[in-house]
């Protein structure tokens, strides 16, 4: 929407098609992507890093506090609750399924 931007240059730069780009501007135009609603479902930054392993560094995991919890919320009523220690694996494997 910038004088002199190009919509290819800018499709490029981010990855998508250049045809996404001029929908996206015309809905913008036709006020059909203004402000999410109130309730709607926030996002959170998230950041992953590899971190190098050292030999040792599998005998230095802490174990989980019990307090500890975590809870997702998807569209669609489905409600995922993990509390205490749980193992990564079973975590993981959930998460997997949800994609099926």
């Amino acid at each position: 929407m910038e004088p002199g931007a190009s919509v290819a240059k800018v499709s490029l730069r981010h990855g998508i098609n250049a045809n996404q780009v001029f929908q996206w501007r015309r809905l913008y135009r036709e006020g059909k992507l203004g402000a999410a609603p109130a309730n709607a479902m926030k996002l959170l930054p998230v950041s992953v890093s590899e971190e190098e392993e050292s030999p040792h560094s599998a005998l230095a995991v802490a174990p989980c506090s019990s307090s500890a919890a975590i809870h997702i919320e998807l569209p669609g009523e489905i409600r995922i609750s993990l509390e205490g220690s749980v193992d990564q694996e079973l975590v993981r494997t959930v998460l997997k399924s949800l994609r099926a």
